[in-house]
């Protein structure tokens, strides 16, 4: 009991003075949708988490996300012996300062199966945690369906639990049953690229989150970066709104400085993260001044034969100018680049053409 007093006066230590604070993130909203940022996988004291519950919300406020999901195990809780209680029970406790700051808080717990296979499972969007008690994961994922639960599958390329990101038997017949709706291409900074091609061949949707344990201060640079994140393209800022994204597949994991997701997805962020300001021209040399309005770096490779530059990065939020060489032959005022750190494919930048 003393440990945990000390790890929670410890999480208020990290919260701070500037709390209240609450950041920013320059992501443009796109195709018509708002772009949420969230993050659906986090623990409490509830299961193996190291804070309070409310703790959690203060810190999706402070960070500037729209929703968190509270996803404590059902079968680990190392401190049970302190804190007995329901499965519900962090979500409770956590509910009336969600409504306070404006979070959105989206019910949900981990089926925690430790070996290979089936491995974890978030349930998302569910009514009572309680009643997927039960050693038998398929029983606990069916429960989670017919609590019309969004379920999705957590960490697959984690090594402490297989040495290779495999796709088991016991995943197709959880897919098959429709048991499975997304996956977690990126866990904790992790990325998986064999997820993310299962989640381009099998239709899910691609998820990103923290999984944190302790306090947010103490697992990223708040300072210097962010967390890692789901972007959801929602019609609407609500729960509701999340889960009708989810559902169509309308997100984007969003990780250091890479963004991952369809490719009409990417491009769209890029079109509305990116101006170009100017273009001059002098003989065969040109000058493009670039505005970029987001918090997003581009990384930029150019892959055009006639228009020769260095690779360059549009920094956030900042303008830049490049010069080039075009070719004496070409006449064409679109060029061929590749965005690198926007992942269309497994570790393959997102290829796009610029209209000068």
């Amino acid at each position: 009991m003393k440990k945990l007093v000390a790890l929670l006066v410890l999480t208020f230590f990290f919260v701070g003075s500037n709390a209240q604070v609450k950041k920013e993130i320059a992501i443009p909203d796109i195709l018509g949708y708002k772009t949420l940022k969230t993050d659906l996988h986090v623990h409490t004291v509830f299961s193996d988490g190291k804070v309070w519950p409310t703790t959690r919300i203060e810190e999706a406020y402070r960070e500037g996300l729209d929703a968190i999901a509270i996803t404590d195990h059902l079968e680990y809780r190392p401190f049970k012996s302190d804190i007995p209680a329901s499965h519900n029970r962090s979500h409770e406790i956590a509910k009336p300062d969600a409504t306070k700051k404006g979070v959105i808080l989206i019910k949900g717990t981990e089926v925690t199966k430790s070996k290979m296979p089936p491995g974890h499972f978030n349930a998302l969007f569910i009514n009572d945690a309680d009643k997927m008690d039960n050693e038998d994961y398929m029983v606990q994922l069916k429960e989670a369906k017919s609590q019309n639960g969004f379920i999705f599958w957590n960490h697959p390329g984690w090594r402490a639990q297989q040495k290779e990101t495999v796709w088991w038997d016991v995943h197709t017949e959880i897919y098959n049953q429709g048991l499975m709706q997304g996956i977690e291409v990126v866990n904790s900074g992790d990325y998986y690229p064999e997820a993310h091609q299962w989640a381009l061949d099998k239709k899910l949707t691609i998820l990103c989150n923290t999984d944190m344990h302790d306090p947010s201060a103490m697992s990223y640079d708040l300072v210097k970066g962010h967390r890692p994140m789901t972007l959801v393209f929602a019609k609407e800022r609500s729960e509701a709104g999340i889960r009708e994204a989810l559902e169509a597949r309308r997100t984007a994991a969003y990780f250091r400085d890479i963004v991952v997701a369809e490719p009409m997805y990417l491009k769209a962020i890029f079109e509305a993260s990116v101006e170009v300001l100017e273009v001059e021209r002098k003989g065969n040399a040109v000058k493009v001044t670039l505005l970029n309005k987001s918090d997003l770096p581009f990384h930029i490779k150019n892959v055009s034969p006639y228009f020769r530059c260095k690779d360059f990065t549009i920094p956030a939020m900042s303008k830049i100018s490049i010069e080039a060489i075009v070719a004496a032959d070409a006449n064409a005022s679109t060029v061929s680049f590749e965005i690198a750190n926007l992942y269309a494919a497994p570790n393959k930048g997102l290829e796009y053409q610029f209209n000068f």
